[in-house]
């Protein structure tokens, strides 16, 4: 692994580059050896640091999850980050375009979990009893990585690119729909830009979830109760500028949208 004081010092590069809402150059170009442990133990330093100065950790964003985002990224494993409770937004809020990098919007379902959920072996049973409801929201891509180039551990370091997330106001019970078949159409200022299904995460989003619990689980971590965890885009990231109005229509699940200014 990269020595303690190199995994200290990327990490408070990011947080700098969070603050000032910049870019720095991949660390993959200039720590060829970090590893993805390495990214984790980053993303790590990054995340208690937060807590030290009194965020709160609202949840988790799995990343990657399906081939539409794989194909986007030229990365082919899923990833995970956490959500802090000040990056949780309501549908038709507006949001400071210079706030964040990189600005892109992606299309995901959220599992609000009524009991925690550890693994190993959960699976998508255990997810779908364990899960109160299922919300519709977008999420914020915020990357403070150069992204050409990038690779896994660039992006798991940058805390997977999370930068917001915007609910909406639908909530199904798990059983109630069947969640693969949920889909939604993503507009930018009224034109339709990309469309998906949720089906396209891991076949179910819910096994993006367990897979979530599962990865968590050898290093004595698991989702809690009251979590809300984004299961993964089932759309290619959508660019964003500021003046943008951001729509999706997920049909019976209502819509999603907020506007960058």
């Amino acid at each position: 692994m990269l020595p303690p004081e190199t995994i200290t010092a990327i990490a408070e590069e990011l947080a700098r580059a969070d603050r000032e809402h910049g870019v720095i150059e991949r660390i993959t170009a200039r720590h060829p050896e970090a590893t993805v442990e390495d990214s984790y133990a980053i993303q790590g330093v990054w995340r208690d640091k937060g807590l030290a100065d009194g965020r709160r950790i609202a949840g988790r964003k799995i990343g990657l999850t399906s081939k539409a985002m794989q194909a986007a990224t030229g990365i082919t494993e899923p990833d995970y980050g956490v959500m802090f409770e000040d990056t949780v937004l309501a549908s038709g809020d507006s949001l400071a375009h210079a706030d964040y990098s990189n600005v892109r919007i992606e299309v995901e379902l959220a599992f609000v979990l009524s009991r925690p959920l550890a693994g190993p072996g959960c699976t998508l049973e255990d997810v779908m009893a364990a899960t109160e409801h299922v919300v519709p929201a977008l999420e914020v891509l915020n990357s403070h990585i150069r992204l050409e180039g990038r690779t896994i551990v660039d992006t798991i370091a940058d805390n997977a690119a999370y930068g917001a997330m915007v609910v909406g106001d639908t909530r199904v019970a798990p059983g109630d729909v069947d969640l693969r078949w949920v889909a939604a159409l993503l507009s930018r200022n009224g034109e339709i830009e990309e469309t998906g299904v949720a089906a396209g995460v891991l076949g179910h989003p819910a096994t993006g979830v367990a897979w979530l619990a599962n990865t968590l689980a050898p290093h004595g971590d698991r989702l809690e109760a009251g979590e809300i965890i984004l299961a993964g885009s089932f759309t290619r990231p959508m660019w964003v500028h500021p003046g943008d109005t951001v729509l999706a229509d997920y049909g019976p699940l209502g819509v999603v949208e907020c506007r960058f200014v």
